[in-house]
């Protein structure tokens, strides 16, 4: 027996195959709404001219290319706390928040995940139903059980609040409740402000911990509205994760540009939680990347630049709502009977199309639309020259 051929092998990830199958697909009008990039209207990743810029300077300076801390510049962990909790932030002010620069909020979920099972060795998961589909693997591979709770309303295409509440009401302290702030991944279905407000005193009152996932501040409602979650659980005095991403909102999917926070309940506490996050990364890949730094950093600390990156994060978020509005219009004059109103009260890249596993792999076959079996469809992948087309196809299947 060789040494290596007991291993199973891997199926690959669902949404990177479908992406590669779309690759080798030689149809001219295929369309891909499988993986969660955004798309110009000429369905091209853009770069963000403030990205170039801040590149630019970089590249000026010549400095050299040493390790970073562990926990990354502070340049970039200042410019990650100022974007997610806002200027005056008390939780900033009182020292209580610990930022690591990571590798994605992919890297920062997994740190928390590892710093979780160390710490909190009794602590499970419990995330949304659906979820990102990593999220589970994730903390499953660190070690933790892993739980759903009730959160997508199939019939209606929203959230199925009053049963997410009652769930958490009856989890045990101390369980680790994983939310979107914004955004959902994959259905698009967002808590309002005022279900965020009646939630958070549930958290407290059980001592859940929550960690937030924050991957597509900007292209809800608005970057300082996207993170409303974020600094209502701050300025209610709950400690709680959060990791973030640039990836979508810099279009710098590459770079692996991110982030985790952990909001303390004070100063002492934020100081021994970053330490045994230094301590964790250090086990993993040791520091973050240089480059990533330097991009965050200059972006979001340079009032030019920042006032650029504001306007295309506007102008991508307007876009995304644009074909929206065009694909639930086509969509409702192809098939009169039914409602289509979910894609204009979801938000973000990502809608819940309804659509069956089955009917899913009629519009890859007939029709080159490329879409995830659970239905889901990245919405910043139509744009005006696929989206009538599309709606079409998918008129079509139902």
């Amino acid at each position: 027996m060789s040494t290596f051929s007991h291993l199973e092998p891997y199926a690959g990830d669902p949404i990177l195959s479908l992406n590669e199958a779309f690759g080798h697909d030689p149809r001219p009008n295929k369309v891909n709404l499988s993986i969660g990039i955004y798309f110009d209207d000429a369905g091209r990743i853009p770069v963000l001219d403030c990205v170039r810029r801040a590149e630019a300077q970089m590249l000026a300076e010549s400095a050299p290319k040493s390790y970073l801390p562990i926990e990354g510049t502070a340049a970039a962990r200042s410019a990650v706390q100022g974007l997610l909790f806002g200027a005056g932030s008390p939780a900033l002010a009182s020292g209580r928040v610990a930022t690591l620069q990571t590798v994605g909020s992919s890297g920062g979920l997994r740190v928390g995940a590892d710093f979780l099972r160390r710490w909190f060795p009794a602590s499970e998961v419990w995330v949304s139903d659906p979820t990102w589909d990593n999220h589970r693997a994730m903390f499953e591979g660190a070690g933790l059980k892993v739980h759903p709770y009730p959160y997508y309303d199939a019939a209606s295409g929203g959230l199925r609040f009053d049963a997410m509440c009652e769930t958490l009401s009856s989890l045990p302290a101390q369980s680790v409740v994983l939310l979107h702030a914004c955004c959902h991944n994959p259905t698009g279905v967002d808590l309002s402000q005022a279900q965020w407000e009646q939630l958070i005193p549930l958290l407290g009152e059980r001592r859940l911990i929550p960690y937030l996932d924050l991957a597509y501040q900007g292209y809800g409602d608005g970057i300082a509205e996207d993170a409303f979650a974020v600094r209502a659980l701050a300025d209610s005095g709950l400690s709680f994760f959060i990791a973030n991403s640039f990836s979508k909102s810099m279009s710098v999917y590459g770079e692996r540009a991110g982030a985790l926070s952990v909001v303390c309940a004070d100063r002492a506490e934020a100081e021994l939680v970053l330490g045994q996050l230094k301590a964790t990364v250090r086990r993993n890949y040791s520091s973050p990347a240089l480059h990533a730094a330097g991009i965050i950093s200059r972006v979001l600390g340079e009032p030019e630049l920042r006032a650029a990156w504001e306007a295309d994060v506007a102008a991508m978020r307007t876009r995304i709502l644009a074909m929206r509005r065009s694909l639930h219009g086509v969509i409702s004059a192809k098939l009169p009977g039914r409602d289509f109103g979910y894609f204009l009260t979801q938000r973000g890249m990502f809608s819940y199309t309804g659509l069956s596993a089955a009917q899913v792999d009629r519009l890859r076959e007939e029709f080159g639309v490329y879409l995830v079996r659970s239905g889901r469809i990245c919405v910043a992948g139509l744009n005006s020259g696929n989206v009538e087309r599309t709606a079409e196809a998918m008129a079509a299947v139902l």
